[in-house]
This record gives C-alpha cells, sequence and structure tokens, in this order.
C-alpha cells in the first residue's frame, strides 16, 4: 500500500492541493471516471471506440492456437492503439507523481505483453476445466518469476499495485448500481464493524499482553489484521510513532498471509458449496489486502460461475465496509498515542483532519462513478439496458477494469520476493496468526449464518 510521505519525503497530511495530483487515489478517480464519461459521450454518438479499446483475448474461447493467432492478426491495431493509450495515460500521471517515465515505459511494456498472455490462457475453451483463471495466473506467475530468476530492477518502476486496484475499484463502481450499495452498506458496515473490532482487539492482546510486544507494534498488528493489510499498518504506524522494523513486521506477516488466502479461500469456499455472494463477503471479511481479495474473489466467482456477485459481495464488505475504518482506527489511535503513550514527550493531541487524511479517497471515485452510471440507465427499459447499453457501455468498462486487476495481480506476484521478507519474532508471528484465525472463523459465521440469507440473493 502508499506509503505516508511522498516520494520526497513529504507528509501527505501538508501537501493540501497538491495531493489532487500527487496522489495514486485521486489520480485513480480522475482517470476511472473519465472512462466513465468517455464512455457515455461515445454512446451517445453511437461509437463503439469504448468497445475497441477494451479488447481482451480472454474472450476469444480458443480451441486451437491458429484460433487465437488469427485473432492477434484480426485485431493487432487495436491492440497497439490500447498499449499505447494505457502506456500514456498510466505514464504521464506516474510521472506527475515523481516516477521517472523512460523507466516507468520499459517497465509497463514487459507487464502489458505479461498480462496479454495471461489473459490468452484465460481465453483457452478449457482454462475453466483446470481452474487457470488469469487473476490467479497472473499471481503465480508473477511469483514464478520474481523468484526464480533476476528480473531487471528497471521493471519495479511499473509494478504500482496500488495505483492498479484503486483504478480498478473506481471502474468497479461504473458496473456497480448505486441502489446495491445503499441497500447492502449497512449489513457490510455492521458486519465490517464486528470483524473490525474482534480482530483488531485480539492481535492487540495477545500481542501486548500474552506475548509482551511492543504497544506500538501491537497497534499496527492488530489493524493490519483487522482493517487493510499493508495500508492499514503503514496509517497506524504513522498515527503511533512506530519504528521502521514494526511496519516491516506487519508487511511480511500480510504479505504472507494475504498469499495463502488467495489460493485457500477459493478452493473451500467450493469444497463448501457455497454460492459466490455469500463466499464474496466471506473473502471480503478474511482478506487482508484489496488487491488479493479481489483476486480471490474474482477466482472463486469464475469457478462458481457468477464472477460479478462475487465481486460485488467482496467489494461491499472489504472496500465499503473494512476499508472505511482505517481512519477510524487511526485517529482513535493517534488519539491513545498522544494522550497516554506520548503526552509528555509531544503535549499534542490529533485533529478530527486526521479521519479524512487516512481515508481511502479512491472509495470516493467508486461511489461516484456507480451513482453517474445509475442514473444515465435508469431510463432505459430491461431489453435495450440487457441488448443495446450493457454490451456497449457496461462491458468495455468490466473489461478495462480487468486490464487494471491483472496488471495488480502480476505486480502482486512480480514484487513479492520471498527472501526479502523481513523475519518476524515468534510473538509477532503467533499473535497474528491468531488474529487471522478469528478473522476468518467469525467471517465464516457472519457471512454464512448470520447475514447468509442477504448475500445469497445479492
Amino acid at each position: 500500500m502508499t506509503n505516508n510521505t511522498t516520494e520526497n519525503g513529504v507528509p501527505y497530511s501538508h501537501m493540501g492541493l497538491k495531493a489532487l495530483w500527487l496522489r495514486e487515489d485521486w489520480w485513480a478517480i480522475w482517470i476511472g471516471l473519465g472512462i466513465v464519461l468517455l464512455g457515455i459521450v461515445l454512446y451517445l454518438n453511437g461509437s463503439s471506440e469504448l468497445k475497441s479499446l477494451a479488447i481482451n483475448p480472454g474472450g476469444v474461447k480458443w480451441v486451437t492456437i491458429d484460433q487465437l493467432f488469427n485473432h492477434f492478426a484480426t485485431n493487432a491495431g487495436n491492440y497497439v492503439i490500447q498499449f499505447a493509450v494505457f502506456a500514456t495515460v498510466l505514464g504521464i500521471t506516474c510521472a506527475i507523481m515523481g516516477i521517472n517515465l523512460g523507466r516507468f515505459l520499459v517497465g509497463f511494456t514487459f507487464l502489458y505483453m505479461l498480462s496479454v498472455c495471461i489473459f490468452s490462457v484465460g481465453g483457452w475453451a478449457n482454462a475453466a476445466k483446470y481452474n487457470l483463471e488469469p487473476p490467479l495466473v497472473a499471481l503465480l506467475v508473477g511469483l514464478v518469476l520474481a523468484n526464480a530468476i533476476s528480473l531487471p530492477k528497471i521493471f519495479d518502476e511499473a509494478l504500482r499495485v496500488e495505483y492498479y486496484v484503486k483504478l480498478g475499484i473506481v471502474l468497479l463502481g461504473a458496473t456497480f448500481p448505486i441502489t446495491l450499495v445503499v441497500t447492502a452498506g449497512p449489513v457490510a458496515i455492521g458486519q465490517a464493524t464486528i470483524i473490525s473490532l474482534l480482530t483488531a482487539l485480539t492481535i492487540y492482546f495477545f500481542a501486548t499482553r500474552v506475548f509482551g510486544l511492543d504497544r506500538r507494534l501491537g497497534a499496527v498488528l492488530s489493524v493490519g489484521g483487522a482493517v487493510c493489510g499493508v495500508s492499514g499498518s503503514m496509517a497506524i504506524a504513522a498515527s503511533v510513532g512506530a519504528k521502521r522494523e514494526h511496519i516491516y513486521t506487519s508487511v511480511t506477516l500480510v504479505v504472507v498471509w494475504a498469499l495463502i488466502m488467495i489460493v485457500v479461500l477459493p478452493f473451500v469456499s467450493q469444497a463448501m458449496g457455497l454460492s459466490a455472494g455469500v463466499a464474496g463477503a466471506w473473502i471480503g471479511t478474511s482478506e487482508f489486502a484489496d488487491a488479493a481479495g479481489f483476486a480471490a474473489a474474482s477466482t472463486y466467482g469464475k469457478m462458481a460461475g457468477n464472477e460479478d456477485t462475487a465481486i460485488k459481495a467482496f467489494t461491499l464488505m472489504k472496500v465499503i465496509g473494512r476499508d472505511l475504518w482505517i481512519g477510524i482506527w487511526s485517529l482513535v489511535w493517534a488519539f491513545i498515542a498522544t494522550t497516554q503513550w506520548e503526552k509528555k514527550e509531544t503535549g499534542s493531541r490529533p485533529g478530527v483532519g486526521e479521519i479524512w487524511r487516512r481515508f481511502p479517497k479512491f472509495v470516493i471515485g467508486f461511489f461516484v462513478a456507480s451513482i453517474i452510471v445509475t442514473f444515465f440507465t435508469q431510463d432505459f427499459d430491461v431489453t435495450t439496458l440487457k441488448k443495446v447499453v450493457k454490451p456497449a457501455l457496461m462491458d468495455p468498462m468490466g473489461a478495462l477494469r480487468g486490464w487494471a486487476f491483472i496488471f495488480c495481480f502480476l505486480s502482486i506476484g512480480l514484487t513479492t520476493r520471498f527472501k526479502e521478507l523481513k523475519a518476524v519474532s515468534r510473538g509477532a508471528l503467533l499473535a497474528f496468526s491468531i488474529g487471522v484465525a478469528v478473522n476468518v472463523v467469525a467471517g465464516w459465521f457472519l457471512s454464512v449464518h448470520v447475514f447468509g440469507d442477504y448475500w445469497s440473493k445479492l
């Protein structure tokens, strides 16, 4: 997740309006909403350019390799244009945020070509039979490449995990009716509140009271496991003045458990015969990172034959429900640290603006995209919406979302080098793992038995 400082070491809280063009959250919003508005304009003018821009080899469903090659030969121009647009938009925005443009373009070329290959595998007619879903394949391929060979460091500039997943979430809002958010919000927030409190307090208790760890480390671990993995860990570290090694410990545990959950949760859900909605909610309650959770939810959704429902349930639980707790926990721990732990040293207390500074801004883009598309499509009858609007507008935006997520999943794998993960203490490992167990079991109980009727009908 994004650090709490810019590349120049200036705290984001001191950036003011500059944050609107120097932070990934806001660029994800600008690009995502720009695509939504462009799509609507093109639709109203009878253009199919958005559909061409969203071209994807995963939709070919090829049986022989010749069919795949014919697809690329026929659509070579569209792929060239698509790459040029992706590279230009993402490259320029990254350059504005301080990333070297030349290095980004080199790395992104590699990332794009690898993504094309991943989608091609997903387009194989027998891919579903062998669970070769693009998100899972992308993650595994990335892990193998990152740990089996030494990739050029220049590629790292383009592996912007959080940027891609935030953009994907904003585009997800375009295919997510706001009416669904309004009706499911209370359920998702209620379930997320139970999980956030239960898991955070469990980890903190075991870390500090049972294993005797530093209370700042306990705070960082508690939110890393209860809310949003790396993002939560870094936000709380800044709030309580944690040491750098505390962040390393939490991030290492989050990455390891998130990778395990990507593989385990979809297959356990399948073994239990859970519906796509219930499994998506459980994954959203149990996973620690947005990107890892999207990979798991997408994988199970395709296994269950209902990817959209699994992703929607996951998004409601994780992005709308649990991620909102980043700001709340940041303020709570900042208040505790300054008034109880550091009052004698600092003599200051946090302001209410802390919640806004920690709030995941890309969630705003999700809601706005959902509102725009919902209002645009509300006057179409069901037949027109299904046969005309959806193929020309909704599906292309969904395909572009798919590209963003594959960029993200590949980036996760390509940036996870097991030998670089920091060693953690036995106490930290046990405290966090106990929290994981509580999180998963409680999440399953709430998703299946308490709110199961709602999630199954999503």
